[in-house]
């Protein structure tokens, strides 16, 4: 276990050499450091060449009691990725955790959620009565796009300015994510915050002495803003506006859902998000479907309510029900 923390780093340099997100290589590198931790405390101490199935089950299960699904998976991913590494560098003959198969998950176990409408309006509102100037238009420009383009937070904060094109109207977003690079159109209204944002981006730089910093989003001190302070304003806003459970993420499903409940098309959808299969794209429909409104309507016991015998008892089951609503 002597070369276990350079064994680390050099898995680090070569997983963020292949374009990962920091915020990715630094949840990496804890569960890394987590599992090496919980090897040098074991008694009597292995070698790392004799870590074998039955040690790793039993960290698997230390550390992922009652925990959801998509954590233990997410887990399990990490230490296969580092397995195959040790497996490169011939310190494992084979990788164990090569055969292990995770819990099984679905990609519709869970119904995304959304923000309403009336969310939306009182986190803009908060947003727009903040008490430093730059920061009004920073965060209204970054709700904006987050709902407006459906971006997730990694590819909103690598956003560049060059990235923008006022005529066109459209966002050349990165494949970081998804391998492929797509260029999306943003709504008049997103557009118009961009276009009143960026005069005081400027502005924001000239007086803090600085005019080379590329992105579109810029914090106080004019660097790039992180996504931790994103999600740090988020929530703040959302404590402000009096709203719990608000996130990032739920503006991509707002953005999906409320396109799809207005009658935007399926294949349309897929390329504003920049999903790779449509069956991603379909989540949505379990929350936002306008033909299952319609072929509800379509029923046949719709035309029983017209048979005078069902309408009567129909009838009479509602005036019973508000007798008892006007007892109790």
């Amino acid at each position: 276990m002597r070369n276990w923390d350079r064994l680390v780093e050099e898995y680090l340099d070569e997983y963020a050499a292949r374009g990962i997100a920091s915020e990715t290589v630094i949840s990496v590198r804890r569960r890394l450091d987590d599992l090496g931790c919980w090897l040098k405390n074991r008694r009597p101490r292995p070698k790392l060449e004799a870590v074998g199935s039955d040690l790793l089950i039993a960290y698997i299960r230390a550390r992922m009691a009652y925990r959801a699904k998509a954590t233990v998976a997410g887990l399990m991913s990490v230490l296969r990725g580092f397995g195959n590494f040790l497996v490169r560098r011939g310190i494992w003959g084979e990788n164990p955790l090569r055969w292990m198969k995770g819990p099984k998950l679905g990609v519709y176990n869970q119904v995304a959620r959304r923000l309403s409408s009336s969310t939306l309006q009182r986190l803009w509102e908060k947003a727009a009565t903040g008490r430093q100037g730059y920061h009004r238009y920073l965060w209204i420009v970054a709700l904006s796009l987050l709902y407006g383009t459906g971006l997730r937070r990694g590819e909103l904060v690598r956003l560049n300015v060059s990235d923008w094109s006022s005529e066109d109207g459209t966002l050349k977003i990165d494949g970081r994510k998804t391998g492929r690079e797509r260029q999306v159109a943003v709504p008049e209204l997103t557009w118009r915050c961009l276009e009143t944002y960026l005069p005081r981006r400027q502005n924001h730089l000239e007086a803090l002495a600085s005019r080379s910093e590329p992105a579109l989003l810029i914090d106080k001190d004019g660097g790039r803003l992180s996504g931790h302070a994103l999600s740090l304003a988020l929530k703040r806003l959302a404590a402000r506006a009096g709203l719990e459970g608000a996130t990032l993420h739920q503006f991509r499903h707002s953005c999906a859902s409320d396109l799809l409940e207005k009658g935007v098309r399926l294949p349309e959808v897929q390329r504003l998000l920049g999903h790779q299969t449509i069956s991603t794209t379909m989540r949505y429909l379990h929350i936002a479907d306008p033909q299952r409104h319609e072929a509800v309507s379509r029923h046949p016991i719709n035309q029983m309510l017209n048979i005078p015998a069902v309408k009567a008892t129909s009838t009479a089951v509602e005036q019973a029900a508000c007798a008892l609503g006007g007892q109790s």
